[in-house]
C-alpha cells in the first residue's frame, strides 16, 4: 500500500464511480482500475463490487475506507507544518536568556536548532529574569527563559529543567572541603554577585529576608566570566547553578545545608501569538533538552 493508491482509493470510494474519479484524479480510467485491482491482490481482499453504473465498498472497503481518511489526513497534515517552515524564509525567533543558562544550557540547542531550520533566523536576548519578564510582556521577545517562581498571570510557562543552586569557591578556600555550607558561614564571606533582577541574585535576596541576613557583597557584575575568574582567583565567593561547575575547572561546588532548586521555565505572552518559528523552536528543546 503506498500513497497513491490510497488516494485512488478514497476518491473512487466518495465518487461512487470510476469515470468522475478518474476525471478527479487526472488519470486515465484504465489506470484507475488497475491500480484499485492491484491493491485488492495485495490485500487478497475484495473492496469495491462493480457494476456498470455505480461502485460500493464491501464490509472490508468500508474498514480500509476509515483507516485510508486518517493516514491521508495526517500525510496533509505533515505536508501542511512542513510548507508552513519552508516559506519561512524569514522567520525569526526572539529568545530571551539569562546568562548562565545562555553559557552552559542552551548553545548546543540553539545550534542543533539552527542546523535543523537553517532559514530562520535566532536572536538572543542576554537579560535577568525579571527583564525577560517585562519583554515578553511588552512584546519585545517572543520566547523567554526565567524562574517559574511568581510568574506574572500575563504569561504562560512550560516547565524546562530542575538545577541546584550552589556555593562556589576556589580549591584553596577554606570552605572548599567543605561538603555542605549553612546560609549564615555563606553570608559571612565576601561574594561576587549578579546584579539585582537575576534569578540567582533573587535567591540570594530572598535567602536573605527570610534568615534576616546581611550579604557581604565586593563584586557587582552581570559578566560571568568575570565572576568566575574573581572566584577562581580567591577574591570572593558565589552561588551559581550546579551545571555551571560541572563545565568549569578550578571551581569546587558546594551544597547549600539546605538545599536550594531552581525550576527553569520557557516563557511565552498568554494572549501572544507565536509564529510556527516559535513554536518549531519550543518543540525543538522539549525534544533535546535534557
Amino acid at each position: 500500500m503506498d500513497i497513491r493508491q490510497l488516494t485512488y482509493f478514497v476518491t473512487l470510494a466518495e465518487t461512487k464511480n470510476f469515470t468522475r474519479a478518474a476525471e478527479q484524479l487526472h488519470i486515465a480510467q484504465p489506470a484507475l482500475s488497475i491500480a484499485i485491482k492491484k491493491l485488492e491482490h495485495q490485500l487478497d481482499l475484495a473492496l469495491v463490487q462493480r457494476n456498470e453504473r455505480k461502485v460500493a465498498l464491501t464490509h472490508e472497503g468500508e474498514v480500509l475506507l476509515e483507516h485510508a481518511k486518517l493516514i491521508l489526513q495526517q500525510v496533509n497534515d505533515a505536508n501542511v507544518a512542513m510548507a508552513e517552515l519552508k516559506g519561512l524564509e524569514k522567520g525569526e525567533v526572539r529568545l530571551g536568556l539569562p546568562s548562565m543558562l545562555g553559557s552552559y544550557y542552551f548553545p548546543e540547542i540553539l545550534m542543533g536548532f539552527k542546523s535543523r531550520y537553517p532559514n530562520l533566523k535566532l536572536t538572543i536576548v542576554e537579560a535577568g529574569t525579571q527583564s525577560i519578564r517585562r519583554m515578553l510582556i511588552s512584546g519585545e521577545l517572543d520566547l523567554g527563559i526565567i524562574q517559574n517562581a511568581e510568574v506574572p498571570d500575563s504569561l504562560e510557562t512550560e516547565h524546562l529543567l530542575r538545577s541546584q543552586m550552589v556555593a562556589v569557591v576556589s580549591p584553596e578556600h577554606p570552605f572548599a572541603k567543605r561538603k555542605t555550607i549553612p546560609f549564615d558561614a555563606f553570608f559571612q564571606q565576601e561574594l561576587v554577585m549578579f546584579k539585582t533582577g537575576y534569578f540567582h541574585r533573587e535567591f540570594i535576596d530572598e535567602v536573605c529576608h527570610q534568615y534576616q541576613l546581611r550579604p557581604k557583597i565586593a563584586f557587582e557584575t552581570n559578566l560571568l566570566p568575570m565572576i568566575l575568574k574573581i572566584v577562581r582567583n580567591d577574591f570572593a565567593i558565589t552561588a551559581l547553578l550546579e551545571m555551571v561547575t560541572q563545565h568549569e575547572s578550578g571551581l569546587v561546588p558546594i551544597p547549600f545545608a539546605e538545599p536550594v532548586y531552581l525550576d527553569i521555565s520557557m516563557a511565552w505572552r498568554k494572549n501572544g501569538y507565536l509564529s510556527v518559528a516559535d513554536r518549531a523552536f519550543m518543540e525543538y528543546v522539549k525534544q533535546h533538552g535534557h
